[in-house]
């Protein structure tokens, strides 16, 4: 009996570790997806770096009141599945959105995002914001936006000096 009790400490600490070292995680109930349907998901999901995980929703609670995500209780209830993301904020909100759309079964309950419980609608808001990357080539848009100005000001006034010394 205490093995079975140490394994479930272990399951435990290893979900609330998960939860402190995520960038952001995202709950769903995945009841009505067929075999197919979870195994492209999840490999969708695994080549953005997220991982994907069922876990029994009593581990979970135990889990998420350890590291003080008290919130998330409400929502583990059902069939759950979590993904878990370290690096990238928005993936997982993105392909789970976007996956959502596609498959009715599949709905999006809550999530974690930088260590604060979210609702459906934020993570939902999350997922429409564009990448890191995209994000990153606006910034760089914007930035080079004067410069490119000032240059293209400057070649039509020696482009006008060369008219008129001509």
């Amino acid at each position: 009996m205490s093995k079975a009790i140490e394994a479930k400490k272990v399951q435990v600490q290893e979900i609330a570790d998960k939860f402190k070292n995520s960038a952001s995680v995202v709950l769903v109930d995945y009841r009505g997806l067929n075999v197919a349907q979870v195994t492209e998901l999840r490999k969708q999901l695994r080549e953005a770096g997220v991982e994907f995980k069922v876990y029994k929703n009593t581990l979970t609670r135990r889990a998420v009141e350890e590291v003080g995500l008290e919130g998330l209780n409400e929502y583990l209830t059902g069939p759950n599945a979590i993904a878990f993301s370290t690096e990238d904020v928005v993936a997982p909100a993105k392909i789970l959105n976007n996956f959502a759309k596609e498959n009715d079964a599949l709905e999006i309950k809550a999530g974690v995002i930088e260590g604060n419980v979210a609702t459906v609608e934020e993570v939902k808001a999350l997922a429409d914001l564009p990448s890191r990357e995209g994000l990153l080539s606006m910034l760089l848009s914007v930035l080079q936006a004067p410069i490119r100005n000032f240059a293209l000001a400057t070649k039509a006034v020696a482009e006008q000096k060369e008219e008129q010394g001509a």
